[in-house]
């Protein structure tokens, strides 16, 4: 098996996200025109700049009220509950809308701006016209609206409700349409896609450690990635195709996503791993996952 280099990503387009600082199991960071202090368990070294620049620089402040859930805390309370902001390139260019949830997320994950340039990238190597992709614990849609964008044929699949209403929120926001929209369990929906013969250009999976499906299927990364990734490299197109597998689990490493996606696919070529990570202004990096992708092209 030939030896595969660990790649270290950044995004590189961003002007409506940015990373301040990080540290002290928390993160400064700029959405639009509004700052907001989170939590962040892998900041686990000091801040790089004082408390006090901390306490000027932000406008929201989320504080924890139980290891799941907690509340956001506003400077002022004409601060927005939501509001809008774009991600733009040469090839993209899609807009997101935000929300403070109890749960400290917002709505998109910036660091996946990575994975939406390769996606729309490939898409452009791509023969085939009008490429199918599946977009898998697909969320707010960020890597469902660059396929879209690009001009792919895209199917997306999340298992709560909310958040597909959410995504198709930001279908429109981005002037697009016809994404198809499914609610069920991914590992359910890709199993029935293997039944029904189908296949996809591209396939995105961005799997949570633990989940629950709209009939109360359970995931568990470990327990279920494996018999994921042999069923998902099955439903790949074998002229042209691409898959990227993208974990944030503090127990994954880039060495385990390559043996999964090698174990799956063992003729892989172009195979690339390694982790994405946001580069603060104020100097630190913060990790935000590891990932394995891989494409073939006519």
């Amino acid at each position: 098996m030939a030896a595969n280099s660990i790649q270290l990503l950044t995004p590189q387009h961003w002007e409506d996200y940015e990373l301040i600082d990080c540290g002290d199991f928390e993160k400064l960071e700029r959405f639009g025109n509004v700052v907001l202090i989170r939590p962040e368990p892998q900041a686990v070294w000091p801040k790089a700049l004082s408390d006090s620049v901390w306490q000027q620089r932000h406008d929201i402040r989320f504080r924890g009220r139980s290891a799941t859930t907690g509340e956001w805390l506003k400077k002022r309370p004409q601060l927005p509950d939501r509001w809008h902001i774009a991600y733009r390139t040469k090839v993209t260019s899609i807009k997101l809308r935000l929300g403070l949830t109890s749960f400290k997320h917002v709505g998109v994950f910036p660091e996946q701006a990575v994975n939406w340039d390769y996606i729309a990238d490939t898409i452009r190597l791509f023969q085939t016209p009008k490429p199918k992709v599946l977009n898998l614990f697909a969320y707010t849609g960020g890597a469902s609206l660059a396929a879209r964008a690009a001009g792919a044929d895209t199917t997306h699949v999340d298992s709560i409700k909310q958040v597909v209403t959410w995504a198709n929120e930001n279908q429109e926001l981005s002037g697009l349409s016809d994404i198809r929209w499914v609610v069920e369990d991914a590992l359910k929906f890709v199993k029935r896609e293997l039944k029904r013969g189908n296949t996809y250009h591209g396939i995105i999976l961005d799997p949570p450690a633990y989940g629950h499906g709209p009939k109360g299927e359970k995931w568990k990364l470990e327990d279920h990635i494996a018999e994921m990734m042999r069923d998902v490299v099955q439903l790949l197109d074998p002229r042209e195709h691409f898959l990227i597998l993208n974990t944030y689990s503090l127990g994954f490493s880039s060495v385990i996503v390559e043996n999964l996606i090698r174990a799956a696919m063992p003729s892989v070529t172009q195979l690339e791993t390694g982790e994405l990570y946001l580069q603060a202004t104020a100097g630190n990096k913060l990790p935000l996952g590891v990932f394995g992708k891989f494409r073939k092209t006519s």
